[in-house]
């Protein structure tokens, strides 16, 4: 883990990409010093948790959970348009998917440990945390972190997407949702120590996967932020791997794109 330290930073903005998310207003936030882990959780960890406690997930228990349409060959994706989410067609509720399938029943993680644990809903994420004496981040901590003393940057880099030349984070590239050129290396998650760290030490604050908070969604205690954007995020669509971008699950949802990491109080 990374000892953030006592500060007060600048959360939100006031040049909100989606209003409805309530990115803004900009202002001022003191946050206590707090430990965060510097990888999102792993399936190796996520592995040895489940093997020492005999836990199951919530997309085990349900039987299902989303997966992204691009995880299937093309010739078997028409068979799937009664399970597609209403508003985001390229998700299909798939039965069998869970954290040890992400990519449908027959996939596995056998090469593919230090990759991000997905599936996991956020009860599962609140066990994991627990079990190690750890919790989940609160909104304000994930961003101070993400923005690792940069003053309303973007990104947790700066504000160029492709600073210096290179890919600084796993996102879409192509035309989203059909063609994805995989420029950064990756079509899906990558590894969780993947492209460069910011300047607390942080990998992957901005895309990979959506990382659980433990704070409400507005006023519903049901639903719950997430931070951090993911894989499949394209600016003409969601361009939410910034640091002030926000968006919702519900506390039982599960997909391929939804991780998380631990915070810890500082003794």
């Amino acid at each position: 883990m990374v000892l953030i330290e006592k500060a007060t930073f600048e959360m939100g903005t006031n040049k909100p990409v989606f209003e409805s998310d309530h990115e803004g207003p900009l202002r001022n936030v003191t946050l206590n010093s707090f430990y965060l882990d510097k990888y999102e959780v792993s399936n190796q960890h996520f592995s040895d948790f489940v093997k020492k406690t005999g836990y199951k997930t919530e997309a085990e228990i349900f039987g299902d959970s989303f997966i992204f349409e691009m995880s299937l060959p093309e010739e078997d994706r028409n068979k799937y348009q009664d399970v597609r989410a209403v508003q985001a067609p390229w998700w299909i509720k798939m039965s069998g998917v869970s954290w040890k399938h992400p990519e449908g029943p027959d996939s596995t993680i056998q090469e593919k440990m230090n990759y991000p644990v997905i599936h996991v809903s956020w009860n599962d994420a609140v066990k994991y945390c627990e079990y190690l004496g750890k919790r989940l981040p609160t909104e304000a901590e994930w961003e101070m972190a993400c923005r690792s003393g940069l003053r309303q940057k973007l990104y947790p880099w700066g504000n160029k997407l492709n600073a210096t030349g290179k890919h600084w984070a796993n996102i879409w590239q192509g035309e989203f949702p059909h063609i994805n050129t995989a420029e950064d290396g990756y079509i899906f998650t990558c590894p969780v120590d993947e492209f460069p760290p910011n300047k607390f030490g942080l990998y992957n604050m901005a895309g990979n996967v959506w990382e659980w908070t433990s704070d409400n969604w507005l006023d519903d205690p049901d639903s719950k932020v997430k931070k951090g954007g993911s894989f499949l995020c394209h600016e003409s669509y969601c361009w939410r791997y910034r640091c002030a971008a926000r968006s919702f699950n519900t506390k039982d949802s599960s997909a391929a794109n939804l991780g998380f990491r631990c915070a810890a109080d500082v003794e």
